[in-house]
């Protein structure tokens, strides 16, 4: 197909014409339904469309009037952000025209043009009431600028006049912003030889034939077989339009009005929703209590709402909901069967407290614009799995590090306590090489869980691998340590002097293991300093060696390179003993400085 498409959504009282004129723009009939035929009202939804003389191709939406299905209405519009709206001049304003305007202010329509129907049954004077009526009506809503046009489905008269002010609110409208794709699903059907149809208002992003894509709620993985857009076969389908789409993998009875179609993983439906909400304009406050409908998208759920500080409320539904930020969403009393009002989602995944400090964040975000998002969302949290950033704002997590995204208040708090612990360990014990990891690992938990983050498993080990990244810390299997922390020796140099003269000298062959040192004085820490610090050589656990044997035995290897040399040579020529000989061996092994071939050692060139 070309031009740029965009789809309108009607609204009006019953009877005031809309599937009439529709029939005029478009030449199809949108009332597809028999008993719609008999009535001579729209019940469902019905579907149409043409191309404006500018090119443009248009989508029309046309849903019914009657009060008893507004909830239909709101399938239809609830994915648009476009609106035909109908008044017939000979009957003026009445119930429905006014509930629909309301629903079209909560909203929050982009644009809107007000069509003043059956002007041939009327006289000019009349015609002129009924136009400043309707002004007074729209004023102060979302269809206060909207123009108004007497038309005529029956004469055609002023249908020049609404065409270009259609094509005009094309033209001015705001493209779409980029946001994760969902196919808002109104009509489900199975076409003999084809399958099951779902077909709705495309937003978003687009959707390609052959592609996977998930049905939210429930969760299943769908093929789409095929795509149409107004009867055109399409390889690819991309916002705002109307689609219908031959699936495999579903049957008829496995989709419904209000499922969402997808990419498989990109949304997580949700029951429990924050969101800034108002009353309709003859109301003055959302009733406290009471059961409510919600509609949001395509979709219709019983609710209830929790009024929080004005104009914030929890939502609860009683079955999931395919919800982004931003969203715009309608509510109807049940009782009463009257809308009182609409508003904004703002958060799909909420807190279990809506205390004051989420009650601000809510207020950020009322006002924060689409790429603040998962900032705010890492803020108020203090850790976010980089998933949940993605499935909860739409947004790309920003720095994400090891499957966490993490605040800077939390990275600093943590940052303190650790520096503060480790600091503290190195004034008090000067020869270890670093605190325990666990006590390290405690202490940020601690740290991260007072400045808000979650207590979840693994973020202890992000935050400190975060502090390792920086190179502040430095962290091994078992140990943490200041990155500027050295073992100070000099303090115990004569503990020092004393293991060294030990393992050395007429001992240096054979020298006491570490369990015979710590028998003759020498203090445990001592022996652990020096190791780290390469005053003496650890070969195992229990063996210590003086610098001079290894250098010694790694001598004798290069002297044996060209054949090699065995344990039992090494220990005959080192003046040592098996016990000594085969850990050295090994450990000359493990440094990289020899290579093993069978019972053989060669020196590691590389």
């Amino acid at each position: 197909m070309t031009g740029e498409l965009r789809v309108i959504a009607t609204a009006g009282h019953v009877d005031h014409g809309k599937s009439s004129l529709i029939m005029r723009l478009t030449g199809m009939d949108p009332d597809r339904w028999a008993e719609e035929k008999r009535r001579g009202l729209t019940i469902d939804l019905g579907y149409a469309w043409c191309t404006l003389p500018s090119g443009r191709q248009i989508g029309f939406v046309d849903v019914p009037g009657h009060e008893r299905f507004v909830g239909n209405m709101l399938a239809g519009v609830g994915p648009v952000r476009l609106v035909l709206f109908v008044v017939a001049a000979d009957e003026g304003w009445k119930p429905q025209s006014e509930e629909h305007l309301q629903i079209l202010d909560v909203l929050g329509v982009a644009g809107g043009v007000v069509a003043l129907t059956k002007r041939d049954l009327v006289d000019e004077e009349t015609l002129a009431l009924a136009t400043e009526e309707v002004l007074e009506r729209v004023a102060g809503t979302a269809l206060a600028d909207a123009p108004v046009i007497p038309v005529s489905a029956e004469t055609g008269a002023g249908l020049d006049t609404l065409v270009a002010a259609l094509d005009t609110l094309l033209r001015a409208a705001p493209l779409p912003e980029p946001a994760r794709t969902r196919l808002f699903v109104d009509r489900v059907f199975t076409i003999k030889g084809a399958g099951t149809v779902a077909t709705g208002t495309l937003t978003g992003g687009c959707l390609s034939a052959s592609q996977t894509v998930e049905a939210y709620p429930a969760g299943r993985r769908i093929r789409v077989r095929g795509l149409q857009t107004h009867k055109h076969d399409e390889a690819k389908a991309c916002p705002v339009t109307r689609v219908a789409a031959n699936l495999t993998g579903a049957e008829r009875d496995e989709l419904a009005r209000g499922d969402v179609l997808a990419e498989p993983g990109s949304w997580s439906p949700t029951t429990v929703f924050d969101v800034a909400i108002r009353p309709v304009r003859d109301l003055e406050r959302i009733p406290g209590r009471g059961a409510f409908k919600v509609y949001a998208g395509a979709a219709e759920v019983d609710a209830k709402i929790r009024l929080l500080d004005e104009p914030f409320a929890r939502v609860r539904t009683a079955e999931p909901l395919v919800l982004d930020v931003f969203d715009r969403f309608v509510v109807r009393e049940s009782g009463r069967q009257r809308t009182v009002g609409g508003g904004t989602v703002l958060d799909v995944g909420p807190p279990r407290a809506a205390d004051p400090r989420h009650r601000s964040f809510l207020a950020r975000r009322a006002a924060a614009a689409r790429g603040d998002l998962p900032h705010l969302l890492i803020e108020e949290r203090g850790a976010v799995r980089a998933e949940d950033v993605a499935l909860l704002t739409g947004g790309e997590p920003p720095d994400p590090h090891d499957g966490w995204c993490v605040a800077p208040a939390v990275r600093q708090a943590v940052r303190d306590a650790v520096h503060d612990l480790l600091g503290a360990f190195h004034r008090v014990e000067p020869l270890e090489e670093g605190a325990p990891l666990g006590v390290v690992r405690q202490a940020a938990g601690d740290a991260a869980r007072r400045a808000g983050a979650p207590r979840a498993g693994g973020l202890s080990d992000t935050l400190l691998d975060l502090l390792a990244s920086e190179g502040s810390i430095v962290r091994t299997s078992t140990t943490v340590r200041l990155a500027t922390h050295r073992v100070a020796l000099e303090e115990r140099a004569d503990d020092v002097r004393t293991l060294l003269e030990r393992i050395s000298g007429e001992h240096e062959a054979l020298p006491p293991t570490v369990k015979e040192l710590l028998h003759a004085g020498t203090p445990r820490d001592v022996i652990d300093a020096a190791s780290r610090a390469g005053n003496v050589v650890r070969i195992s656990p229990e063996l210590v060696v003086a610098p001079a044997l290894v250098d010694r035995a790694v001598a004798l290897i290069h002297q044996h390179a060209a054949d090699g040399i065995t344990v039992s040579t090494l220990r005959e020529e080192l003046g040592t003993s098996r016990k000594f000989a085969v850990p050295l061996a090994e450990w000359l092994d493990s440094q990289g400085i020899t290579r093993r071939r069978g019972d053989v050692r060669f020196p590691r060139e590389d």
